[in-house]
């Protein structure tokens, strides 16, 4: 499986669909992009029991036209992360229902909650949680499994 990093263009404008008519090129760019990946997995943080604007917003973008959404049909997984003990339960339960409501194959399980954030790394960024490790390392086996459920062939 390749991967790589997609991280939100910080030009991608609020959405607003009265500008779809004359759509901005940010909105073209991210949605061609997102369109040609096999599978999305969405790695956030929470704020306030719920997921960040900015990633509202590439939603919301990614989500039309209507019927014909970068997103639409594809796998797609969802880890959150906290510093608080709950791991992000409230914004991966948000991001869900949004990409589930407009057609994305969201895996349901195993979920990934990250809690405690601040003592699973070291100072350079290192994951060293051996049990967080070996979490995520199952979980993207699952998720590269799902991903071979939709794959195009």
């Amino acid at each position: 499986m390749e991967s790589g990093d997609f991280p939100l263009p910080d030009a991608l404008s609020l959405y607003n669909q009265d500008l779809e008519d004359d759509t901005p090129s940010a909105w073209k760019t991210v949605r061609n992009e997102v369109s040609a990946m096999d599978a999305v997995l969405f790695v956030t943080p929470e704020y306030n029991s719920s997921i960040p604007v900015v990633l509202k917003n590439a939603v919301d973008v990614l989500s039309r036209p209507y019927g014909a959404s970068a997103l639409l049909g594809k796998p797609a997984a969802v880890v959150t992360s906290s510093q608080g003990a709950m791991g992000g339960c409230g914004a991966n339960h948000h991001l869900r229902q949004s990409l589930v409501c407009i057609g994305v194959n969201v895996m349901s399980t195993p979920e990934a909650y990250v809690g405690g954030m601040a003592s699973l790394f070291d100072e350079q960024g290192v994951l060293t949680n051996s049990g967080t490790s070996r979490f995520l390392e199952e979980f993207m086996a699952a998720f590269s499994q799902w991903i071979e459920r939709f794959a195009k062939g």
